[in-house]
């Protein structure tokens, strides 16, 4: 099945739901683009939540995609949040920072009842999971909705799950995209792979269609994807630099620099492995480390040193996620940034 007859958009082009540098205008704006827009939902309350609804609703008739969490939140574990404290002690004292101070950072809660409880009166026509799916009795309640139901797969063996799951189509996640791996079946890196090389065997594997995600830039870039099968394509760095989105300034300054080339996959931010642009935490820590508290737990000791950094307008402890293929449509807004991706003049 075409993903714009699933998902009915006029275009098949999903734009990635990115929490923290996003809110509701994005995905307005590209869903009256004809794309499916997206809006992260795990880091907002449930005041947050309803009034982007609100604000959907009450600004687009076209379909849009909610996107929530599903991990487990772990245990907090005393010793090893000493120990991650430990490894950043150095920079605390550099920045003037007492640890005792610092409180819980933002959180990032995962699909629960009380939160289809909440979206179930506003009938989502899409709702997308990350790090595996809700538990079937959940699933089942949203698609009694008529709501079309994607999740991230980075493997083969996550794809064959959500399918035998019921999901109606899984998004491939290449190695090369930015932000969180979805991983869900087990954490080990050497089962990730690029996109093309993922995207051919799920395609293979499972019989819902595949939406293949990142490293897509550009219009070839989804030409390349579809001609691999792929029904359509998830895009998110190449929305980051655009007015809609809520990018720091610090963020757009290296997602515009020669930094934004290099990128890495690390656990240092949130505790869970995401790509972003190699700052001064990633150089000098190392891309992972075992200390690092569970996701999303990390976040708590590295949230003030970001604070301060960025009120000097530096990068060195923000997480600057950014797929491994660079913005390449600055000075573009969403809905032109929407049409030049399907291969549309961007006016």
């Amino acid at each position: 099945m075409e993903i714009i007859t699933l998902l009915g958009t006029a275009l098949p082009i999903i734009q990635a739901p990115m929490a923290g540098v996003q809110g509701s205008a994005l995905a307005i704006a590209v869903s009256n683009a004809g794309g499916l827009g997206s809006l992260p939902c795990a880091m907002l309350s449930a005041d947050a939540l309803r009034s982007e609804l609100h604000a959907i609703r009450g600004a687009t008739d076209r379909p849009f995609n909610l996107n929530f969490f599903c991990h487990t939140p772990p245990q907090p574990d005393a010793a090893r949040e000493t120990a991650w404290r430990a490894c950043l002690r150095p920079y605390h004292a550099e920045f003037g920072i007492d640890p005792d101070t610092i409180s819980a950072g933002p959180g990032r809660a995962p699909f629960t009842a009380d939160i289809a409880d909440l979206i179930e009166a506003f009938r989502p026509p899409v709702v997308s999971f990350h790090f595996g799916l809700p538990s079937p009795q959940l699933l089942a309640r949203i698609k009694s909705w008529g709501t079309k139901v994607l999740s991230s797969a980075t493997t083969v063996e996550e794809a064959v799950w959500l399918a035998n799951a019921g999901v109606d189509a899984v998004i491939a996640q290449g190695l090369e995209a930015g932000g969180h791996r979805g991983m869900f079946l087990n954490m080990d890196m050497s089962t990730q792979c690029g996109l093309f090389a993922l995207l051919r065997r799920i395609v293979r594997a499972v019989d819902v269609p595949v939406i293949a995600a990142g490293g897509i830039a550009d219009a070839a870039g989804v030409t390349a994807a579809m001609t691999l099968g792929a029904a359509g394509v998830q895009v998110g760095t190449a929305y980051l630099l655009c007015p809609e989105a809520t990018t720091s300034a610090v963020h757009r300054a290296s997602l515009g620099s020669a930094a934004a080339s290099h990128t890495a996959l690390t656990n240092l931010f949130t505790g869970r492995p995401a790509r972003g642009i190699v700052n001064r935490l990633i150089a000098e820590q190392g891309p992972f480390s075992p200390a690092a508290p569970d996701f999303p737990l990390a976040t708590s000791a590295v949230a003030p040193l970001r604070a301060a950094a960025e009120a000097r307008g530096s990068g060195d402890f923000s997480p600057l996620w950014c797929g491994q293929h660079p913005p390449l449509m600055p000075g573009l807004d969403a809905a032109a940034i929407t049409r030049a991706l399907a291969g549309l003049a961007p006016g």
